[in-house]
């Protein structure tokens, strides 16, 4: 009796046992399943489908890691300025009328071209009065010569030949005076007595503003027209005293227009001021423009950049990163079968660091190929299409 319980209690155990196991089994492979299938999931919420007409509708920008001085640097604002031989007023040294205008605000003109006419009695007065004065100065000069022979000969009175000579040489400064006067006005010394002057551009440039119309009655000094030639333009950048000894002939700068769009621009600084501008504690740095274009006019106020000469970071667009669940992310395009009309992002966690002129620093926590194709416009769009295919989870910045 007492073998067959023992017998009994020793098959309870063992079934007991196998089923326990069995159990233990069914829930490991219950759970495996379960972190497969997150995993899954997860890899799923980091990819993002965009067809072709999507993408193009976004305006997604695609590119790769830049590399910018984000440390070393001093920040600076300033304006745009062209120095003061690059600038014109056009004025006449005579009155007259306006009599013709050749020329448009915002015209591009070259030195000496005509910008428009004048015309006053007196210009024809002038011309006559040269005229007269080139005559007169021919047959004076040979009177002077014939009496000069004459004295050497001892033929005709000393007073004589004095007053021939004076009579040449007063001729001779009075045509050399109009015919200053006539250069100045930029009539033709060649052509007849005319009324009509031309107004000639005096530096190569673009017309800024006009002053006059047809009719204008103008005096002499009088400004008619304003040049501009934006080929010297430069930015003049106020540093304070506390930065001013980090600063040094030939430093790059970078900077973006305050009230324009964002594209960077990149100078050299060429000259140093040497007083404090304006009552303040700053000093005006000057940089030529490397990269100069039409667009660029005096006057534009911009913030900048001054490379203190640091190693240069690899960072990415502002726009090329988004937050969610308090986190940073950007959007690597994968590369897609050509037979494929999708285009396939793979959202990754990045770090961000310094920050500056609309770019970040950004340390990448994994590994992406060297060539990825990084959207760096337009990642704003992908995650608020990922969030929507997660129905509305991952709350994004």
């Amino acid at each position: 009796m007492k073998k067959s319980t023992l017998y009994i209690s020793i098959l309870i155990v063992i079934v007991v046992g196998l089923l326990i196991y069995i159990q233990l089994n069914n829930n490991h492979e219950e759970v495996h399943d379960h972190l497969e299938a997150q995993e899954e999931s997860h890899t799923d919420a980091d990819e993002v489908h965009l067809n072709q007409a999507q993408f193009e509708a976004a305006g997604i920008e695609l590119g790769t890691f830049s590399k910018k001085n984000l440390n070393e640097v001093v920040s600076s604002n300033g304006y745009t300025k062209l120095p003061p031989q690059n600038q014109a007023d056009v004025s006449v040294h005579s009155s007259g009328i306006v009599k013709n205008i050749f020329v448009e605000e915002g015209d591009k003109v070259r030195k000496g071209q005509v910008l428009a006419t004048m015309e006053s009695p007196e210009f024809a007065k002038l011309k006559e009065a040269y005229l007269l004065s080139k005559s007169n100065l021919a047959f004076l000069k040979l009177d002077y010569e014939r009496q000069k022979t004459l004295n050497e000969q001892a033929v005709n009175a000393k007073k004589t030949y004095e007053k021939a000579k004076s009579d040449y040489e007063m001729e001779q400064a009075r045509y050399a005076s109009l015919k200053r006067q006539l250069a100045l006005l930029n009539i033709n010394l060649s052509e007849n007595a005319s009324a009509t002057v031309p107004v000639l551009a005096p530096i190569s440039g673009y017309v800024t503003e006009i002053h006059i119309r047809i009719g204008s009655a103008i005096s002499a000094g009088t400004s008619m027209l304003n040049i501009v030639d934006n080929s010297k333009l430069h930015v003049d950048l106020l540093v304070y005293e506390k930065d001013l000894y980090k600063i040094k002939k030939g430093q790059k700068v970078r900077f973006i227009l305050t009230n324009q769009n964002q594209n960077e621009v990149e100078g050299t600084i060429f000259n140093i001021g040497k007083a404090f501008e304006n009552d303040t504690k700053a000093v005006a740095v000057h940089a030529e423009i490397d990269n100069k274009n039409e667009q660029l006019i005096s006057g534009m106020y911009v913030n900048a950049l001054i490379d203190l000469g640091a190693n240069a970071l690899f960072a990415l667009p502002l726009d090329a990163v988004v937050k969610a669940d308090g986190k940073s992310f950007i959007f690597i395009l994968e590369k897609n079968d050509s037979s494929d009309a999708e285009m396939h992002f793979k959202r990754i966690e990045v770090k961000e660091g310094a920050s500056q002129l609309g770019f970040v620093k950004i340390d990448l926590l994994q590994k992406i190929d060297k060539d990825a194709k990084i959207a760096l416009d337009g990642a704003y769009y992908i995650q608020s299409h990922l969030t929507k295919s997660q129905g509305g989870g991952g709350h994004a910045h």
